[in-house]
């Protein structure tokens, strides 16, 4: 299943894309695609419904992230080998682990917020993991693949100044408003053939700058929730942001950044498109 919020700023609907590639609306029959519903099977309720029972929303209607608000958006740094080479950084030996503001989460089509006295604006294609229940302590990799509810593509939109030379602290160059772009779809963990050999792509005014493949994770989805739950509870409805491939503006020759009117394409295999644009905050 594919899982889309649609609607206003603040006002979103919970809806699903069907086989037809058309929207429905569930808000009939769910509040939102909350912990509440991922907490208590609200999956396998939702696989036991018609769609074709339920009203169709406009095609030009805004999509909302494709889950609200999250109580946690965990990131996991350098965690593709090809983006460590670029930084000329050596591959940890654990997960590097920050966090970005909940409230960075957005529409995945909605406007890049450019932060005032922001010279260093870089972008990132990831893949999010969304989680399905409430996990602590868990026992194995394998274990962890059932607290999964599902991926999408995550923007972790940075402020490379902010984040490495004011304080060497990652939150605040990763916690501007809308900084994180989430959507436009969450696919169901039994809707994807592969997570471990999706191709990621991204463009900024119509020039790829971004070409990998979730194949070059140093830490896999499976491994990140096991390793997560041993220091924290991860909640249904948490997001994870598992690392980008290479290609960011940080690491190009010259270093190269968003500015207003920059255009941003994101692209992962079976996940869907993202498209924002770049406007002064």
């Amino acid at each position: 299943m594919k899982l889309i919020r649609f609607g206003k700023v603040g006002e979103e609907k919970p809806g699903i894309l069907d086989d037809n590639g058309k929207r429905k609306d569930l808000s009939s029959d769910f509040e939102d695609w909350n912990h509440s519903f991922f907490q208590n099977e609200g999956l396998d309720k939702l696989r036991q419904l018609d769609f074709s029972q339920f009203p169709e929303v406009d095609a030009n209607e805004r999509l909302g992230s494709c889950v609200p608000r999250p109580g946690k958006v965990i990131c996991i740094g350098l965690n593709y080998s090809d983006h460590a080479a670029e930084s000329g950084m050596a591959i940890p030996e654990e997960p590097i682990i920050f966090q970005k503001g909940a409230n960075t989460v957005v529409g995945p089509n909605d406007h890049i917020l450019i932060p005032r006295n922001s010279e260093k604006t870089d972008w990132e294609v990831e893949l999010g993991i969304v989680i399905g229940k409430d996990a602590r302590y868990l026992n194995s990799t394998e274990e962890a693949k059932d607290y999964i509810a599902g991926y999408c593509i995550s923007h972790d939109v940075s402020e490379r100044a902010f984040q490495l030379e004011k304080g060497g602290q990652w939150t605040k160059g990763k916690s501007c408003d809308n900084f994180n772009p989430l959507g436009p779809f969450l696919a169901t963990s039994d809707e994807i053939r592969n997570i471990h050999n999706l191709k990621m792509k991204l463009w900024v005014n119509g020039v790829e700058v971004q070409n990998g493949n979730t194949n070059t994770m140093i830490f896999d989805c499976y491994f990140v929730v096991h390793y997560l739950s041993q220091f924290m509870t991860l909640e249904a409805g948490d997001v994870i942001s598992t690392g980008t491939p290479p290609g960011v503006g940080l690491g190009m020759k010259p270093p190269q950044y968003l500015k207003s009117g920059d255009h941003v394409v994101l692209e992962i295999e079976q996940l869907g498109r993202q498209e924002q644009i770049c406007v002064n905050a």
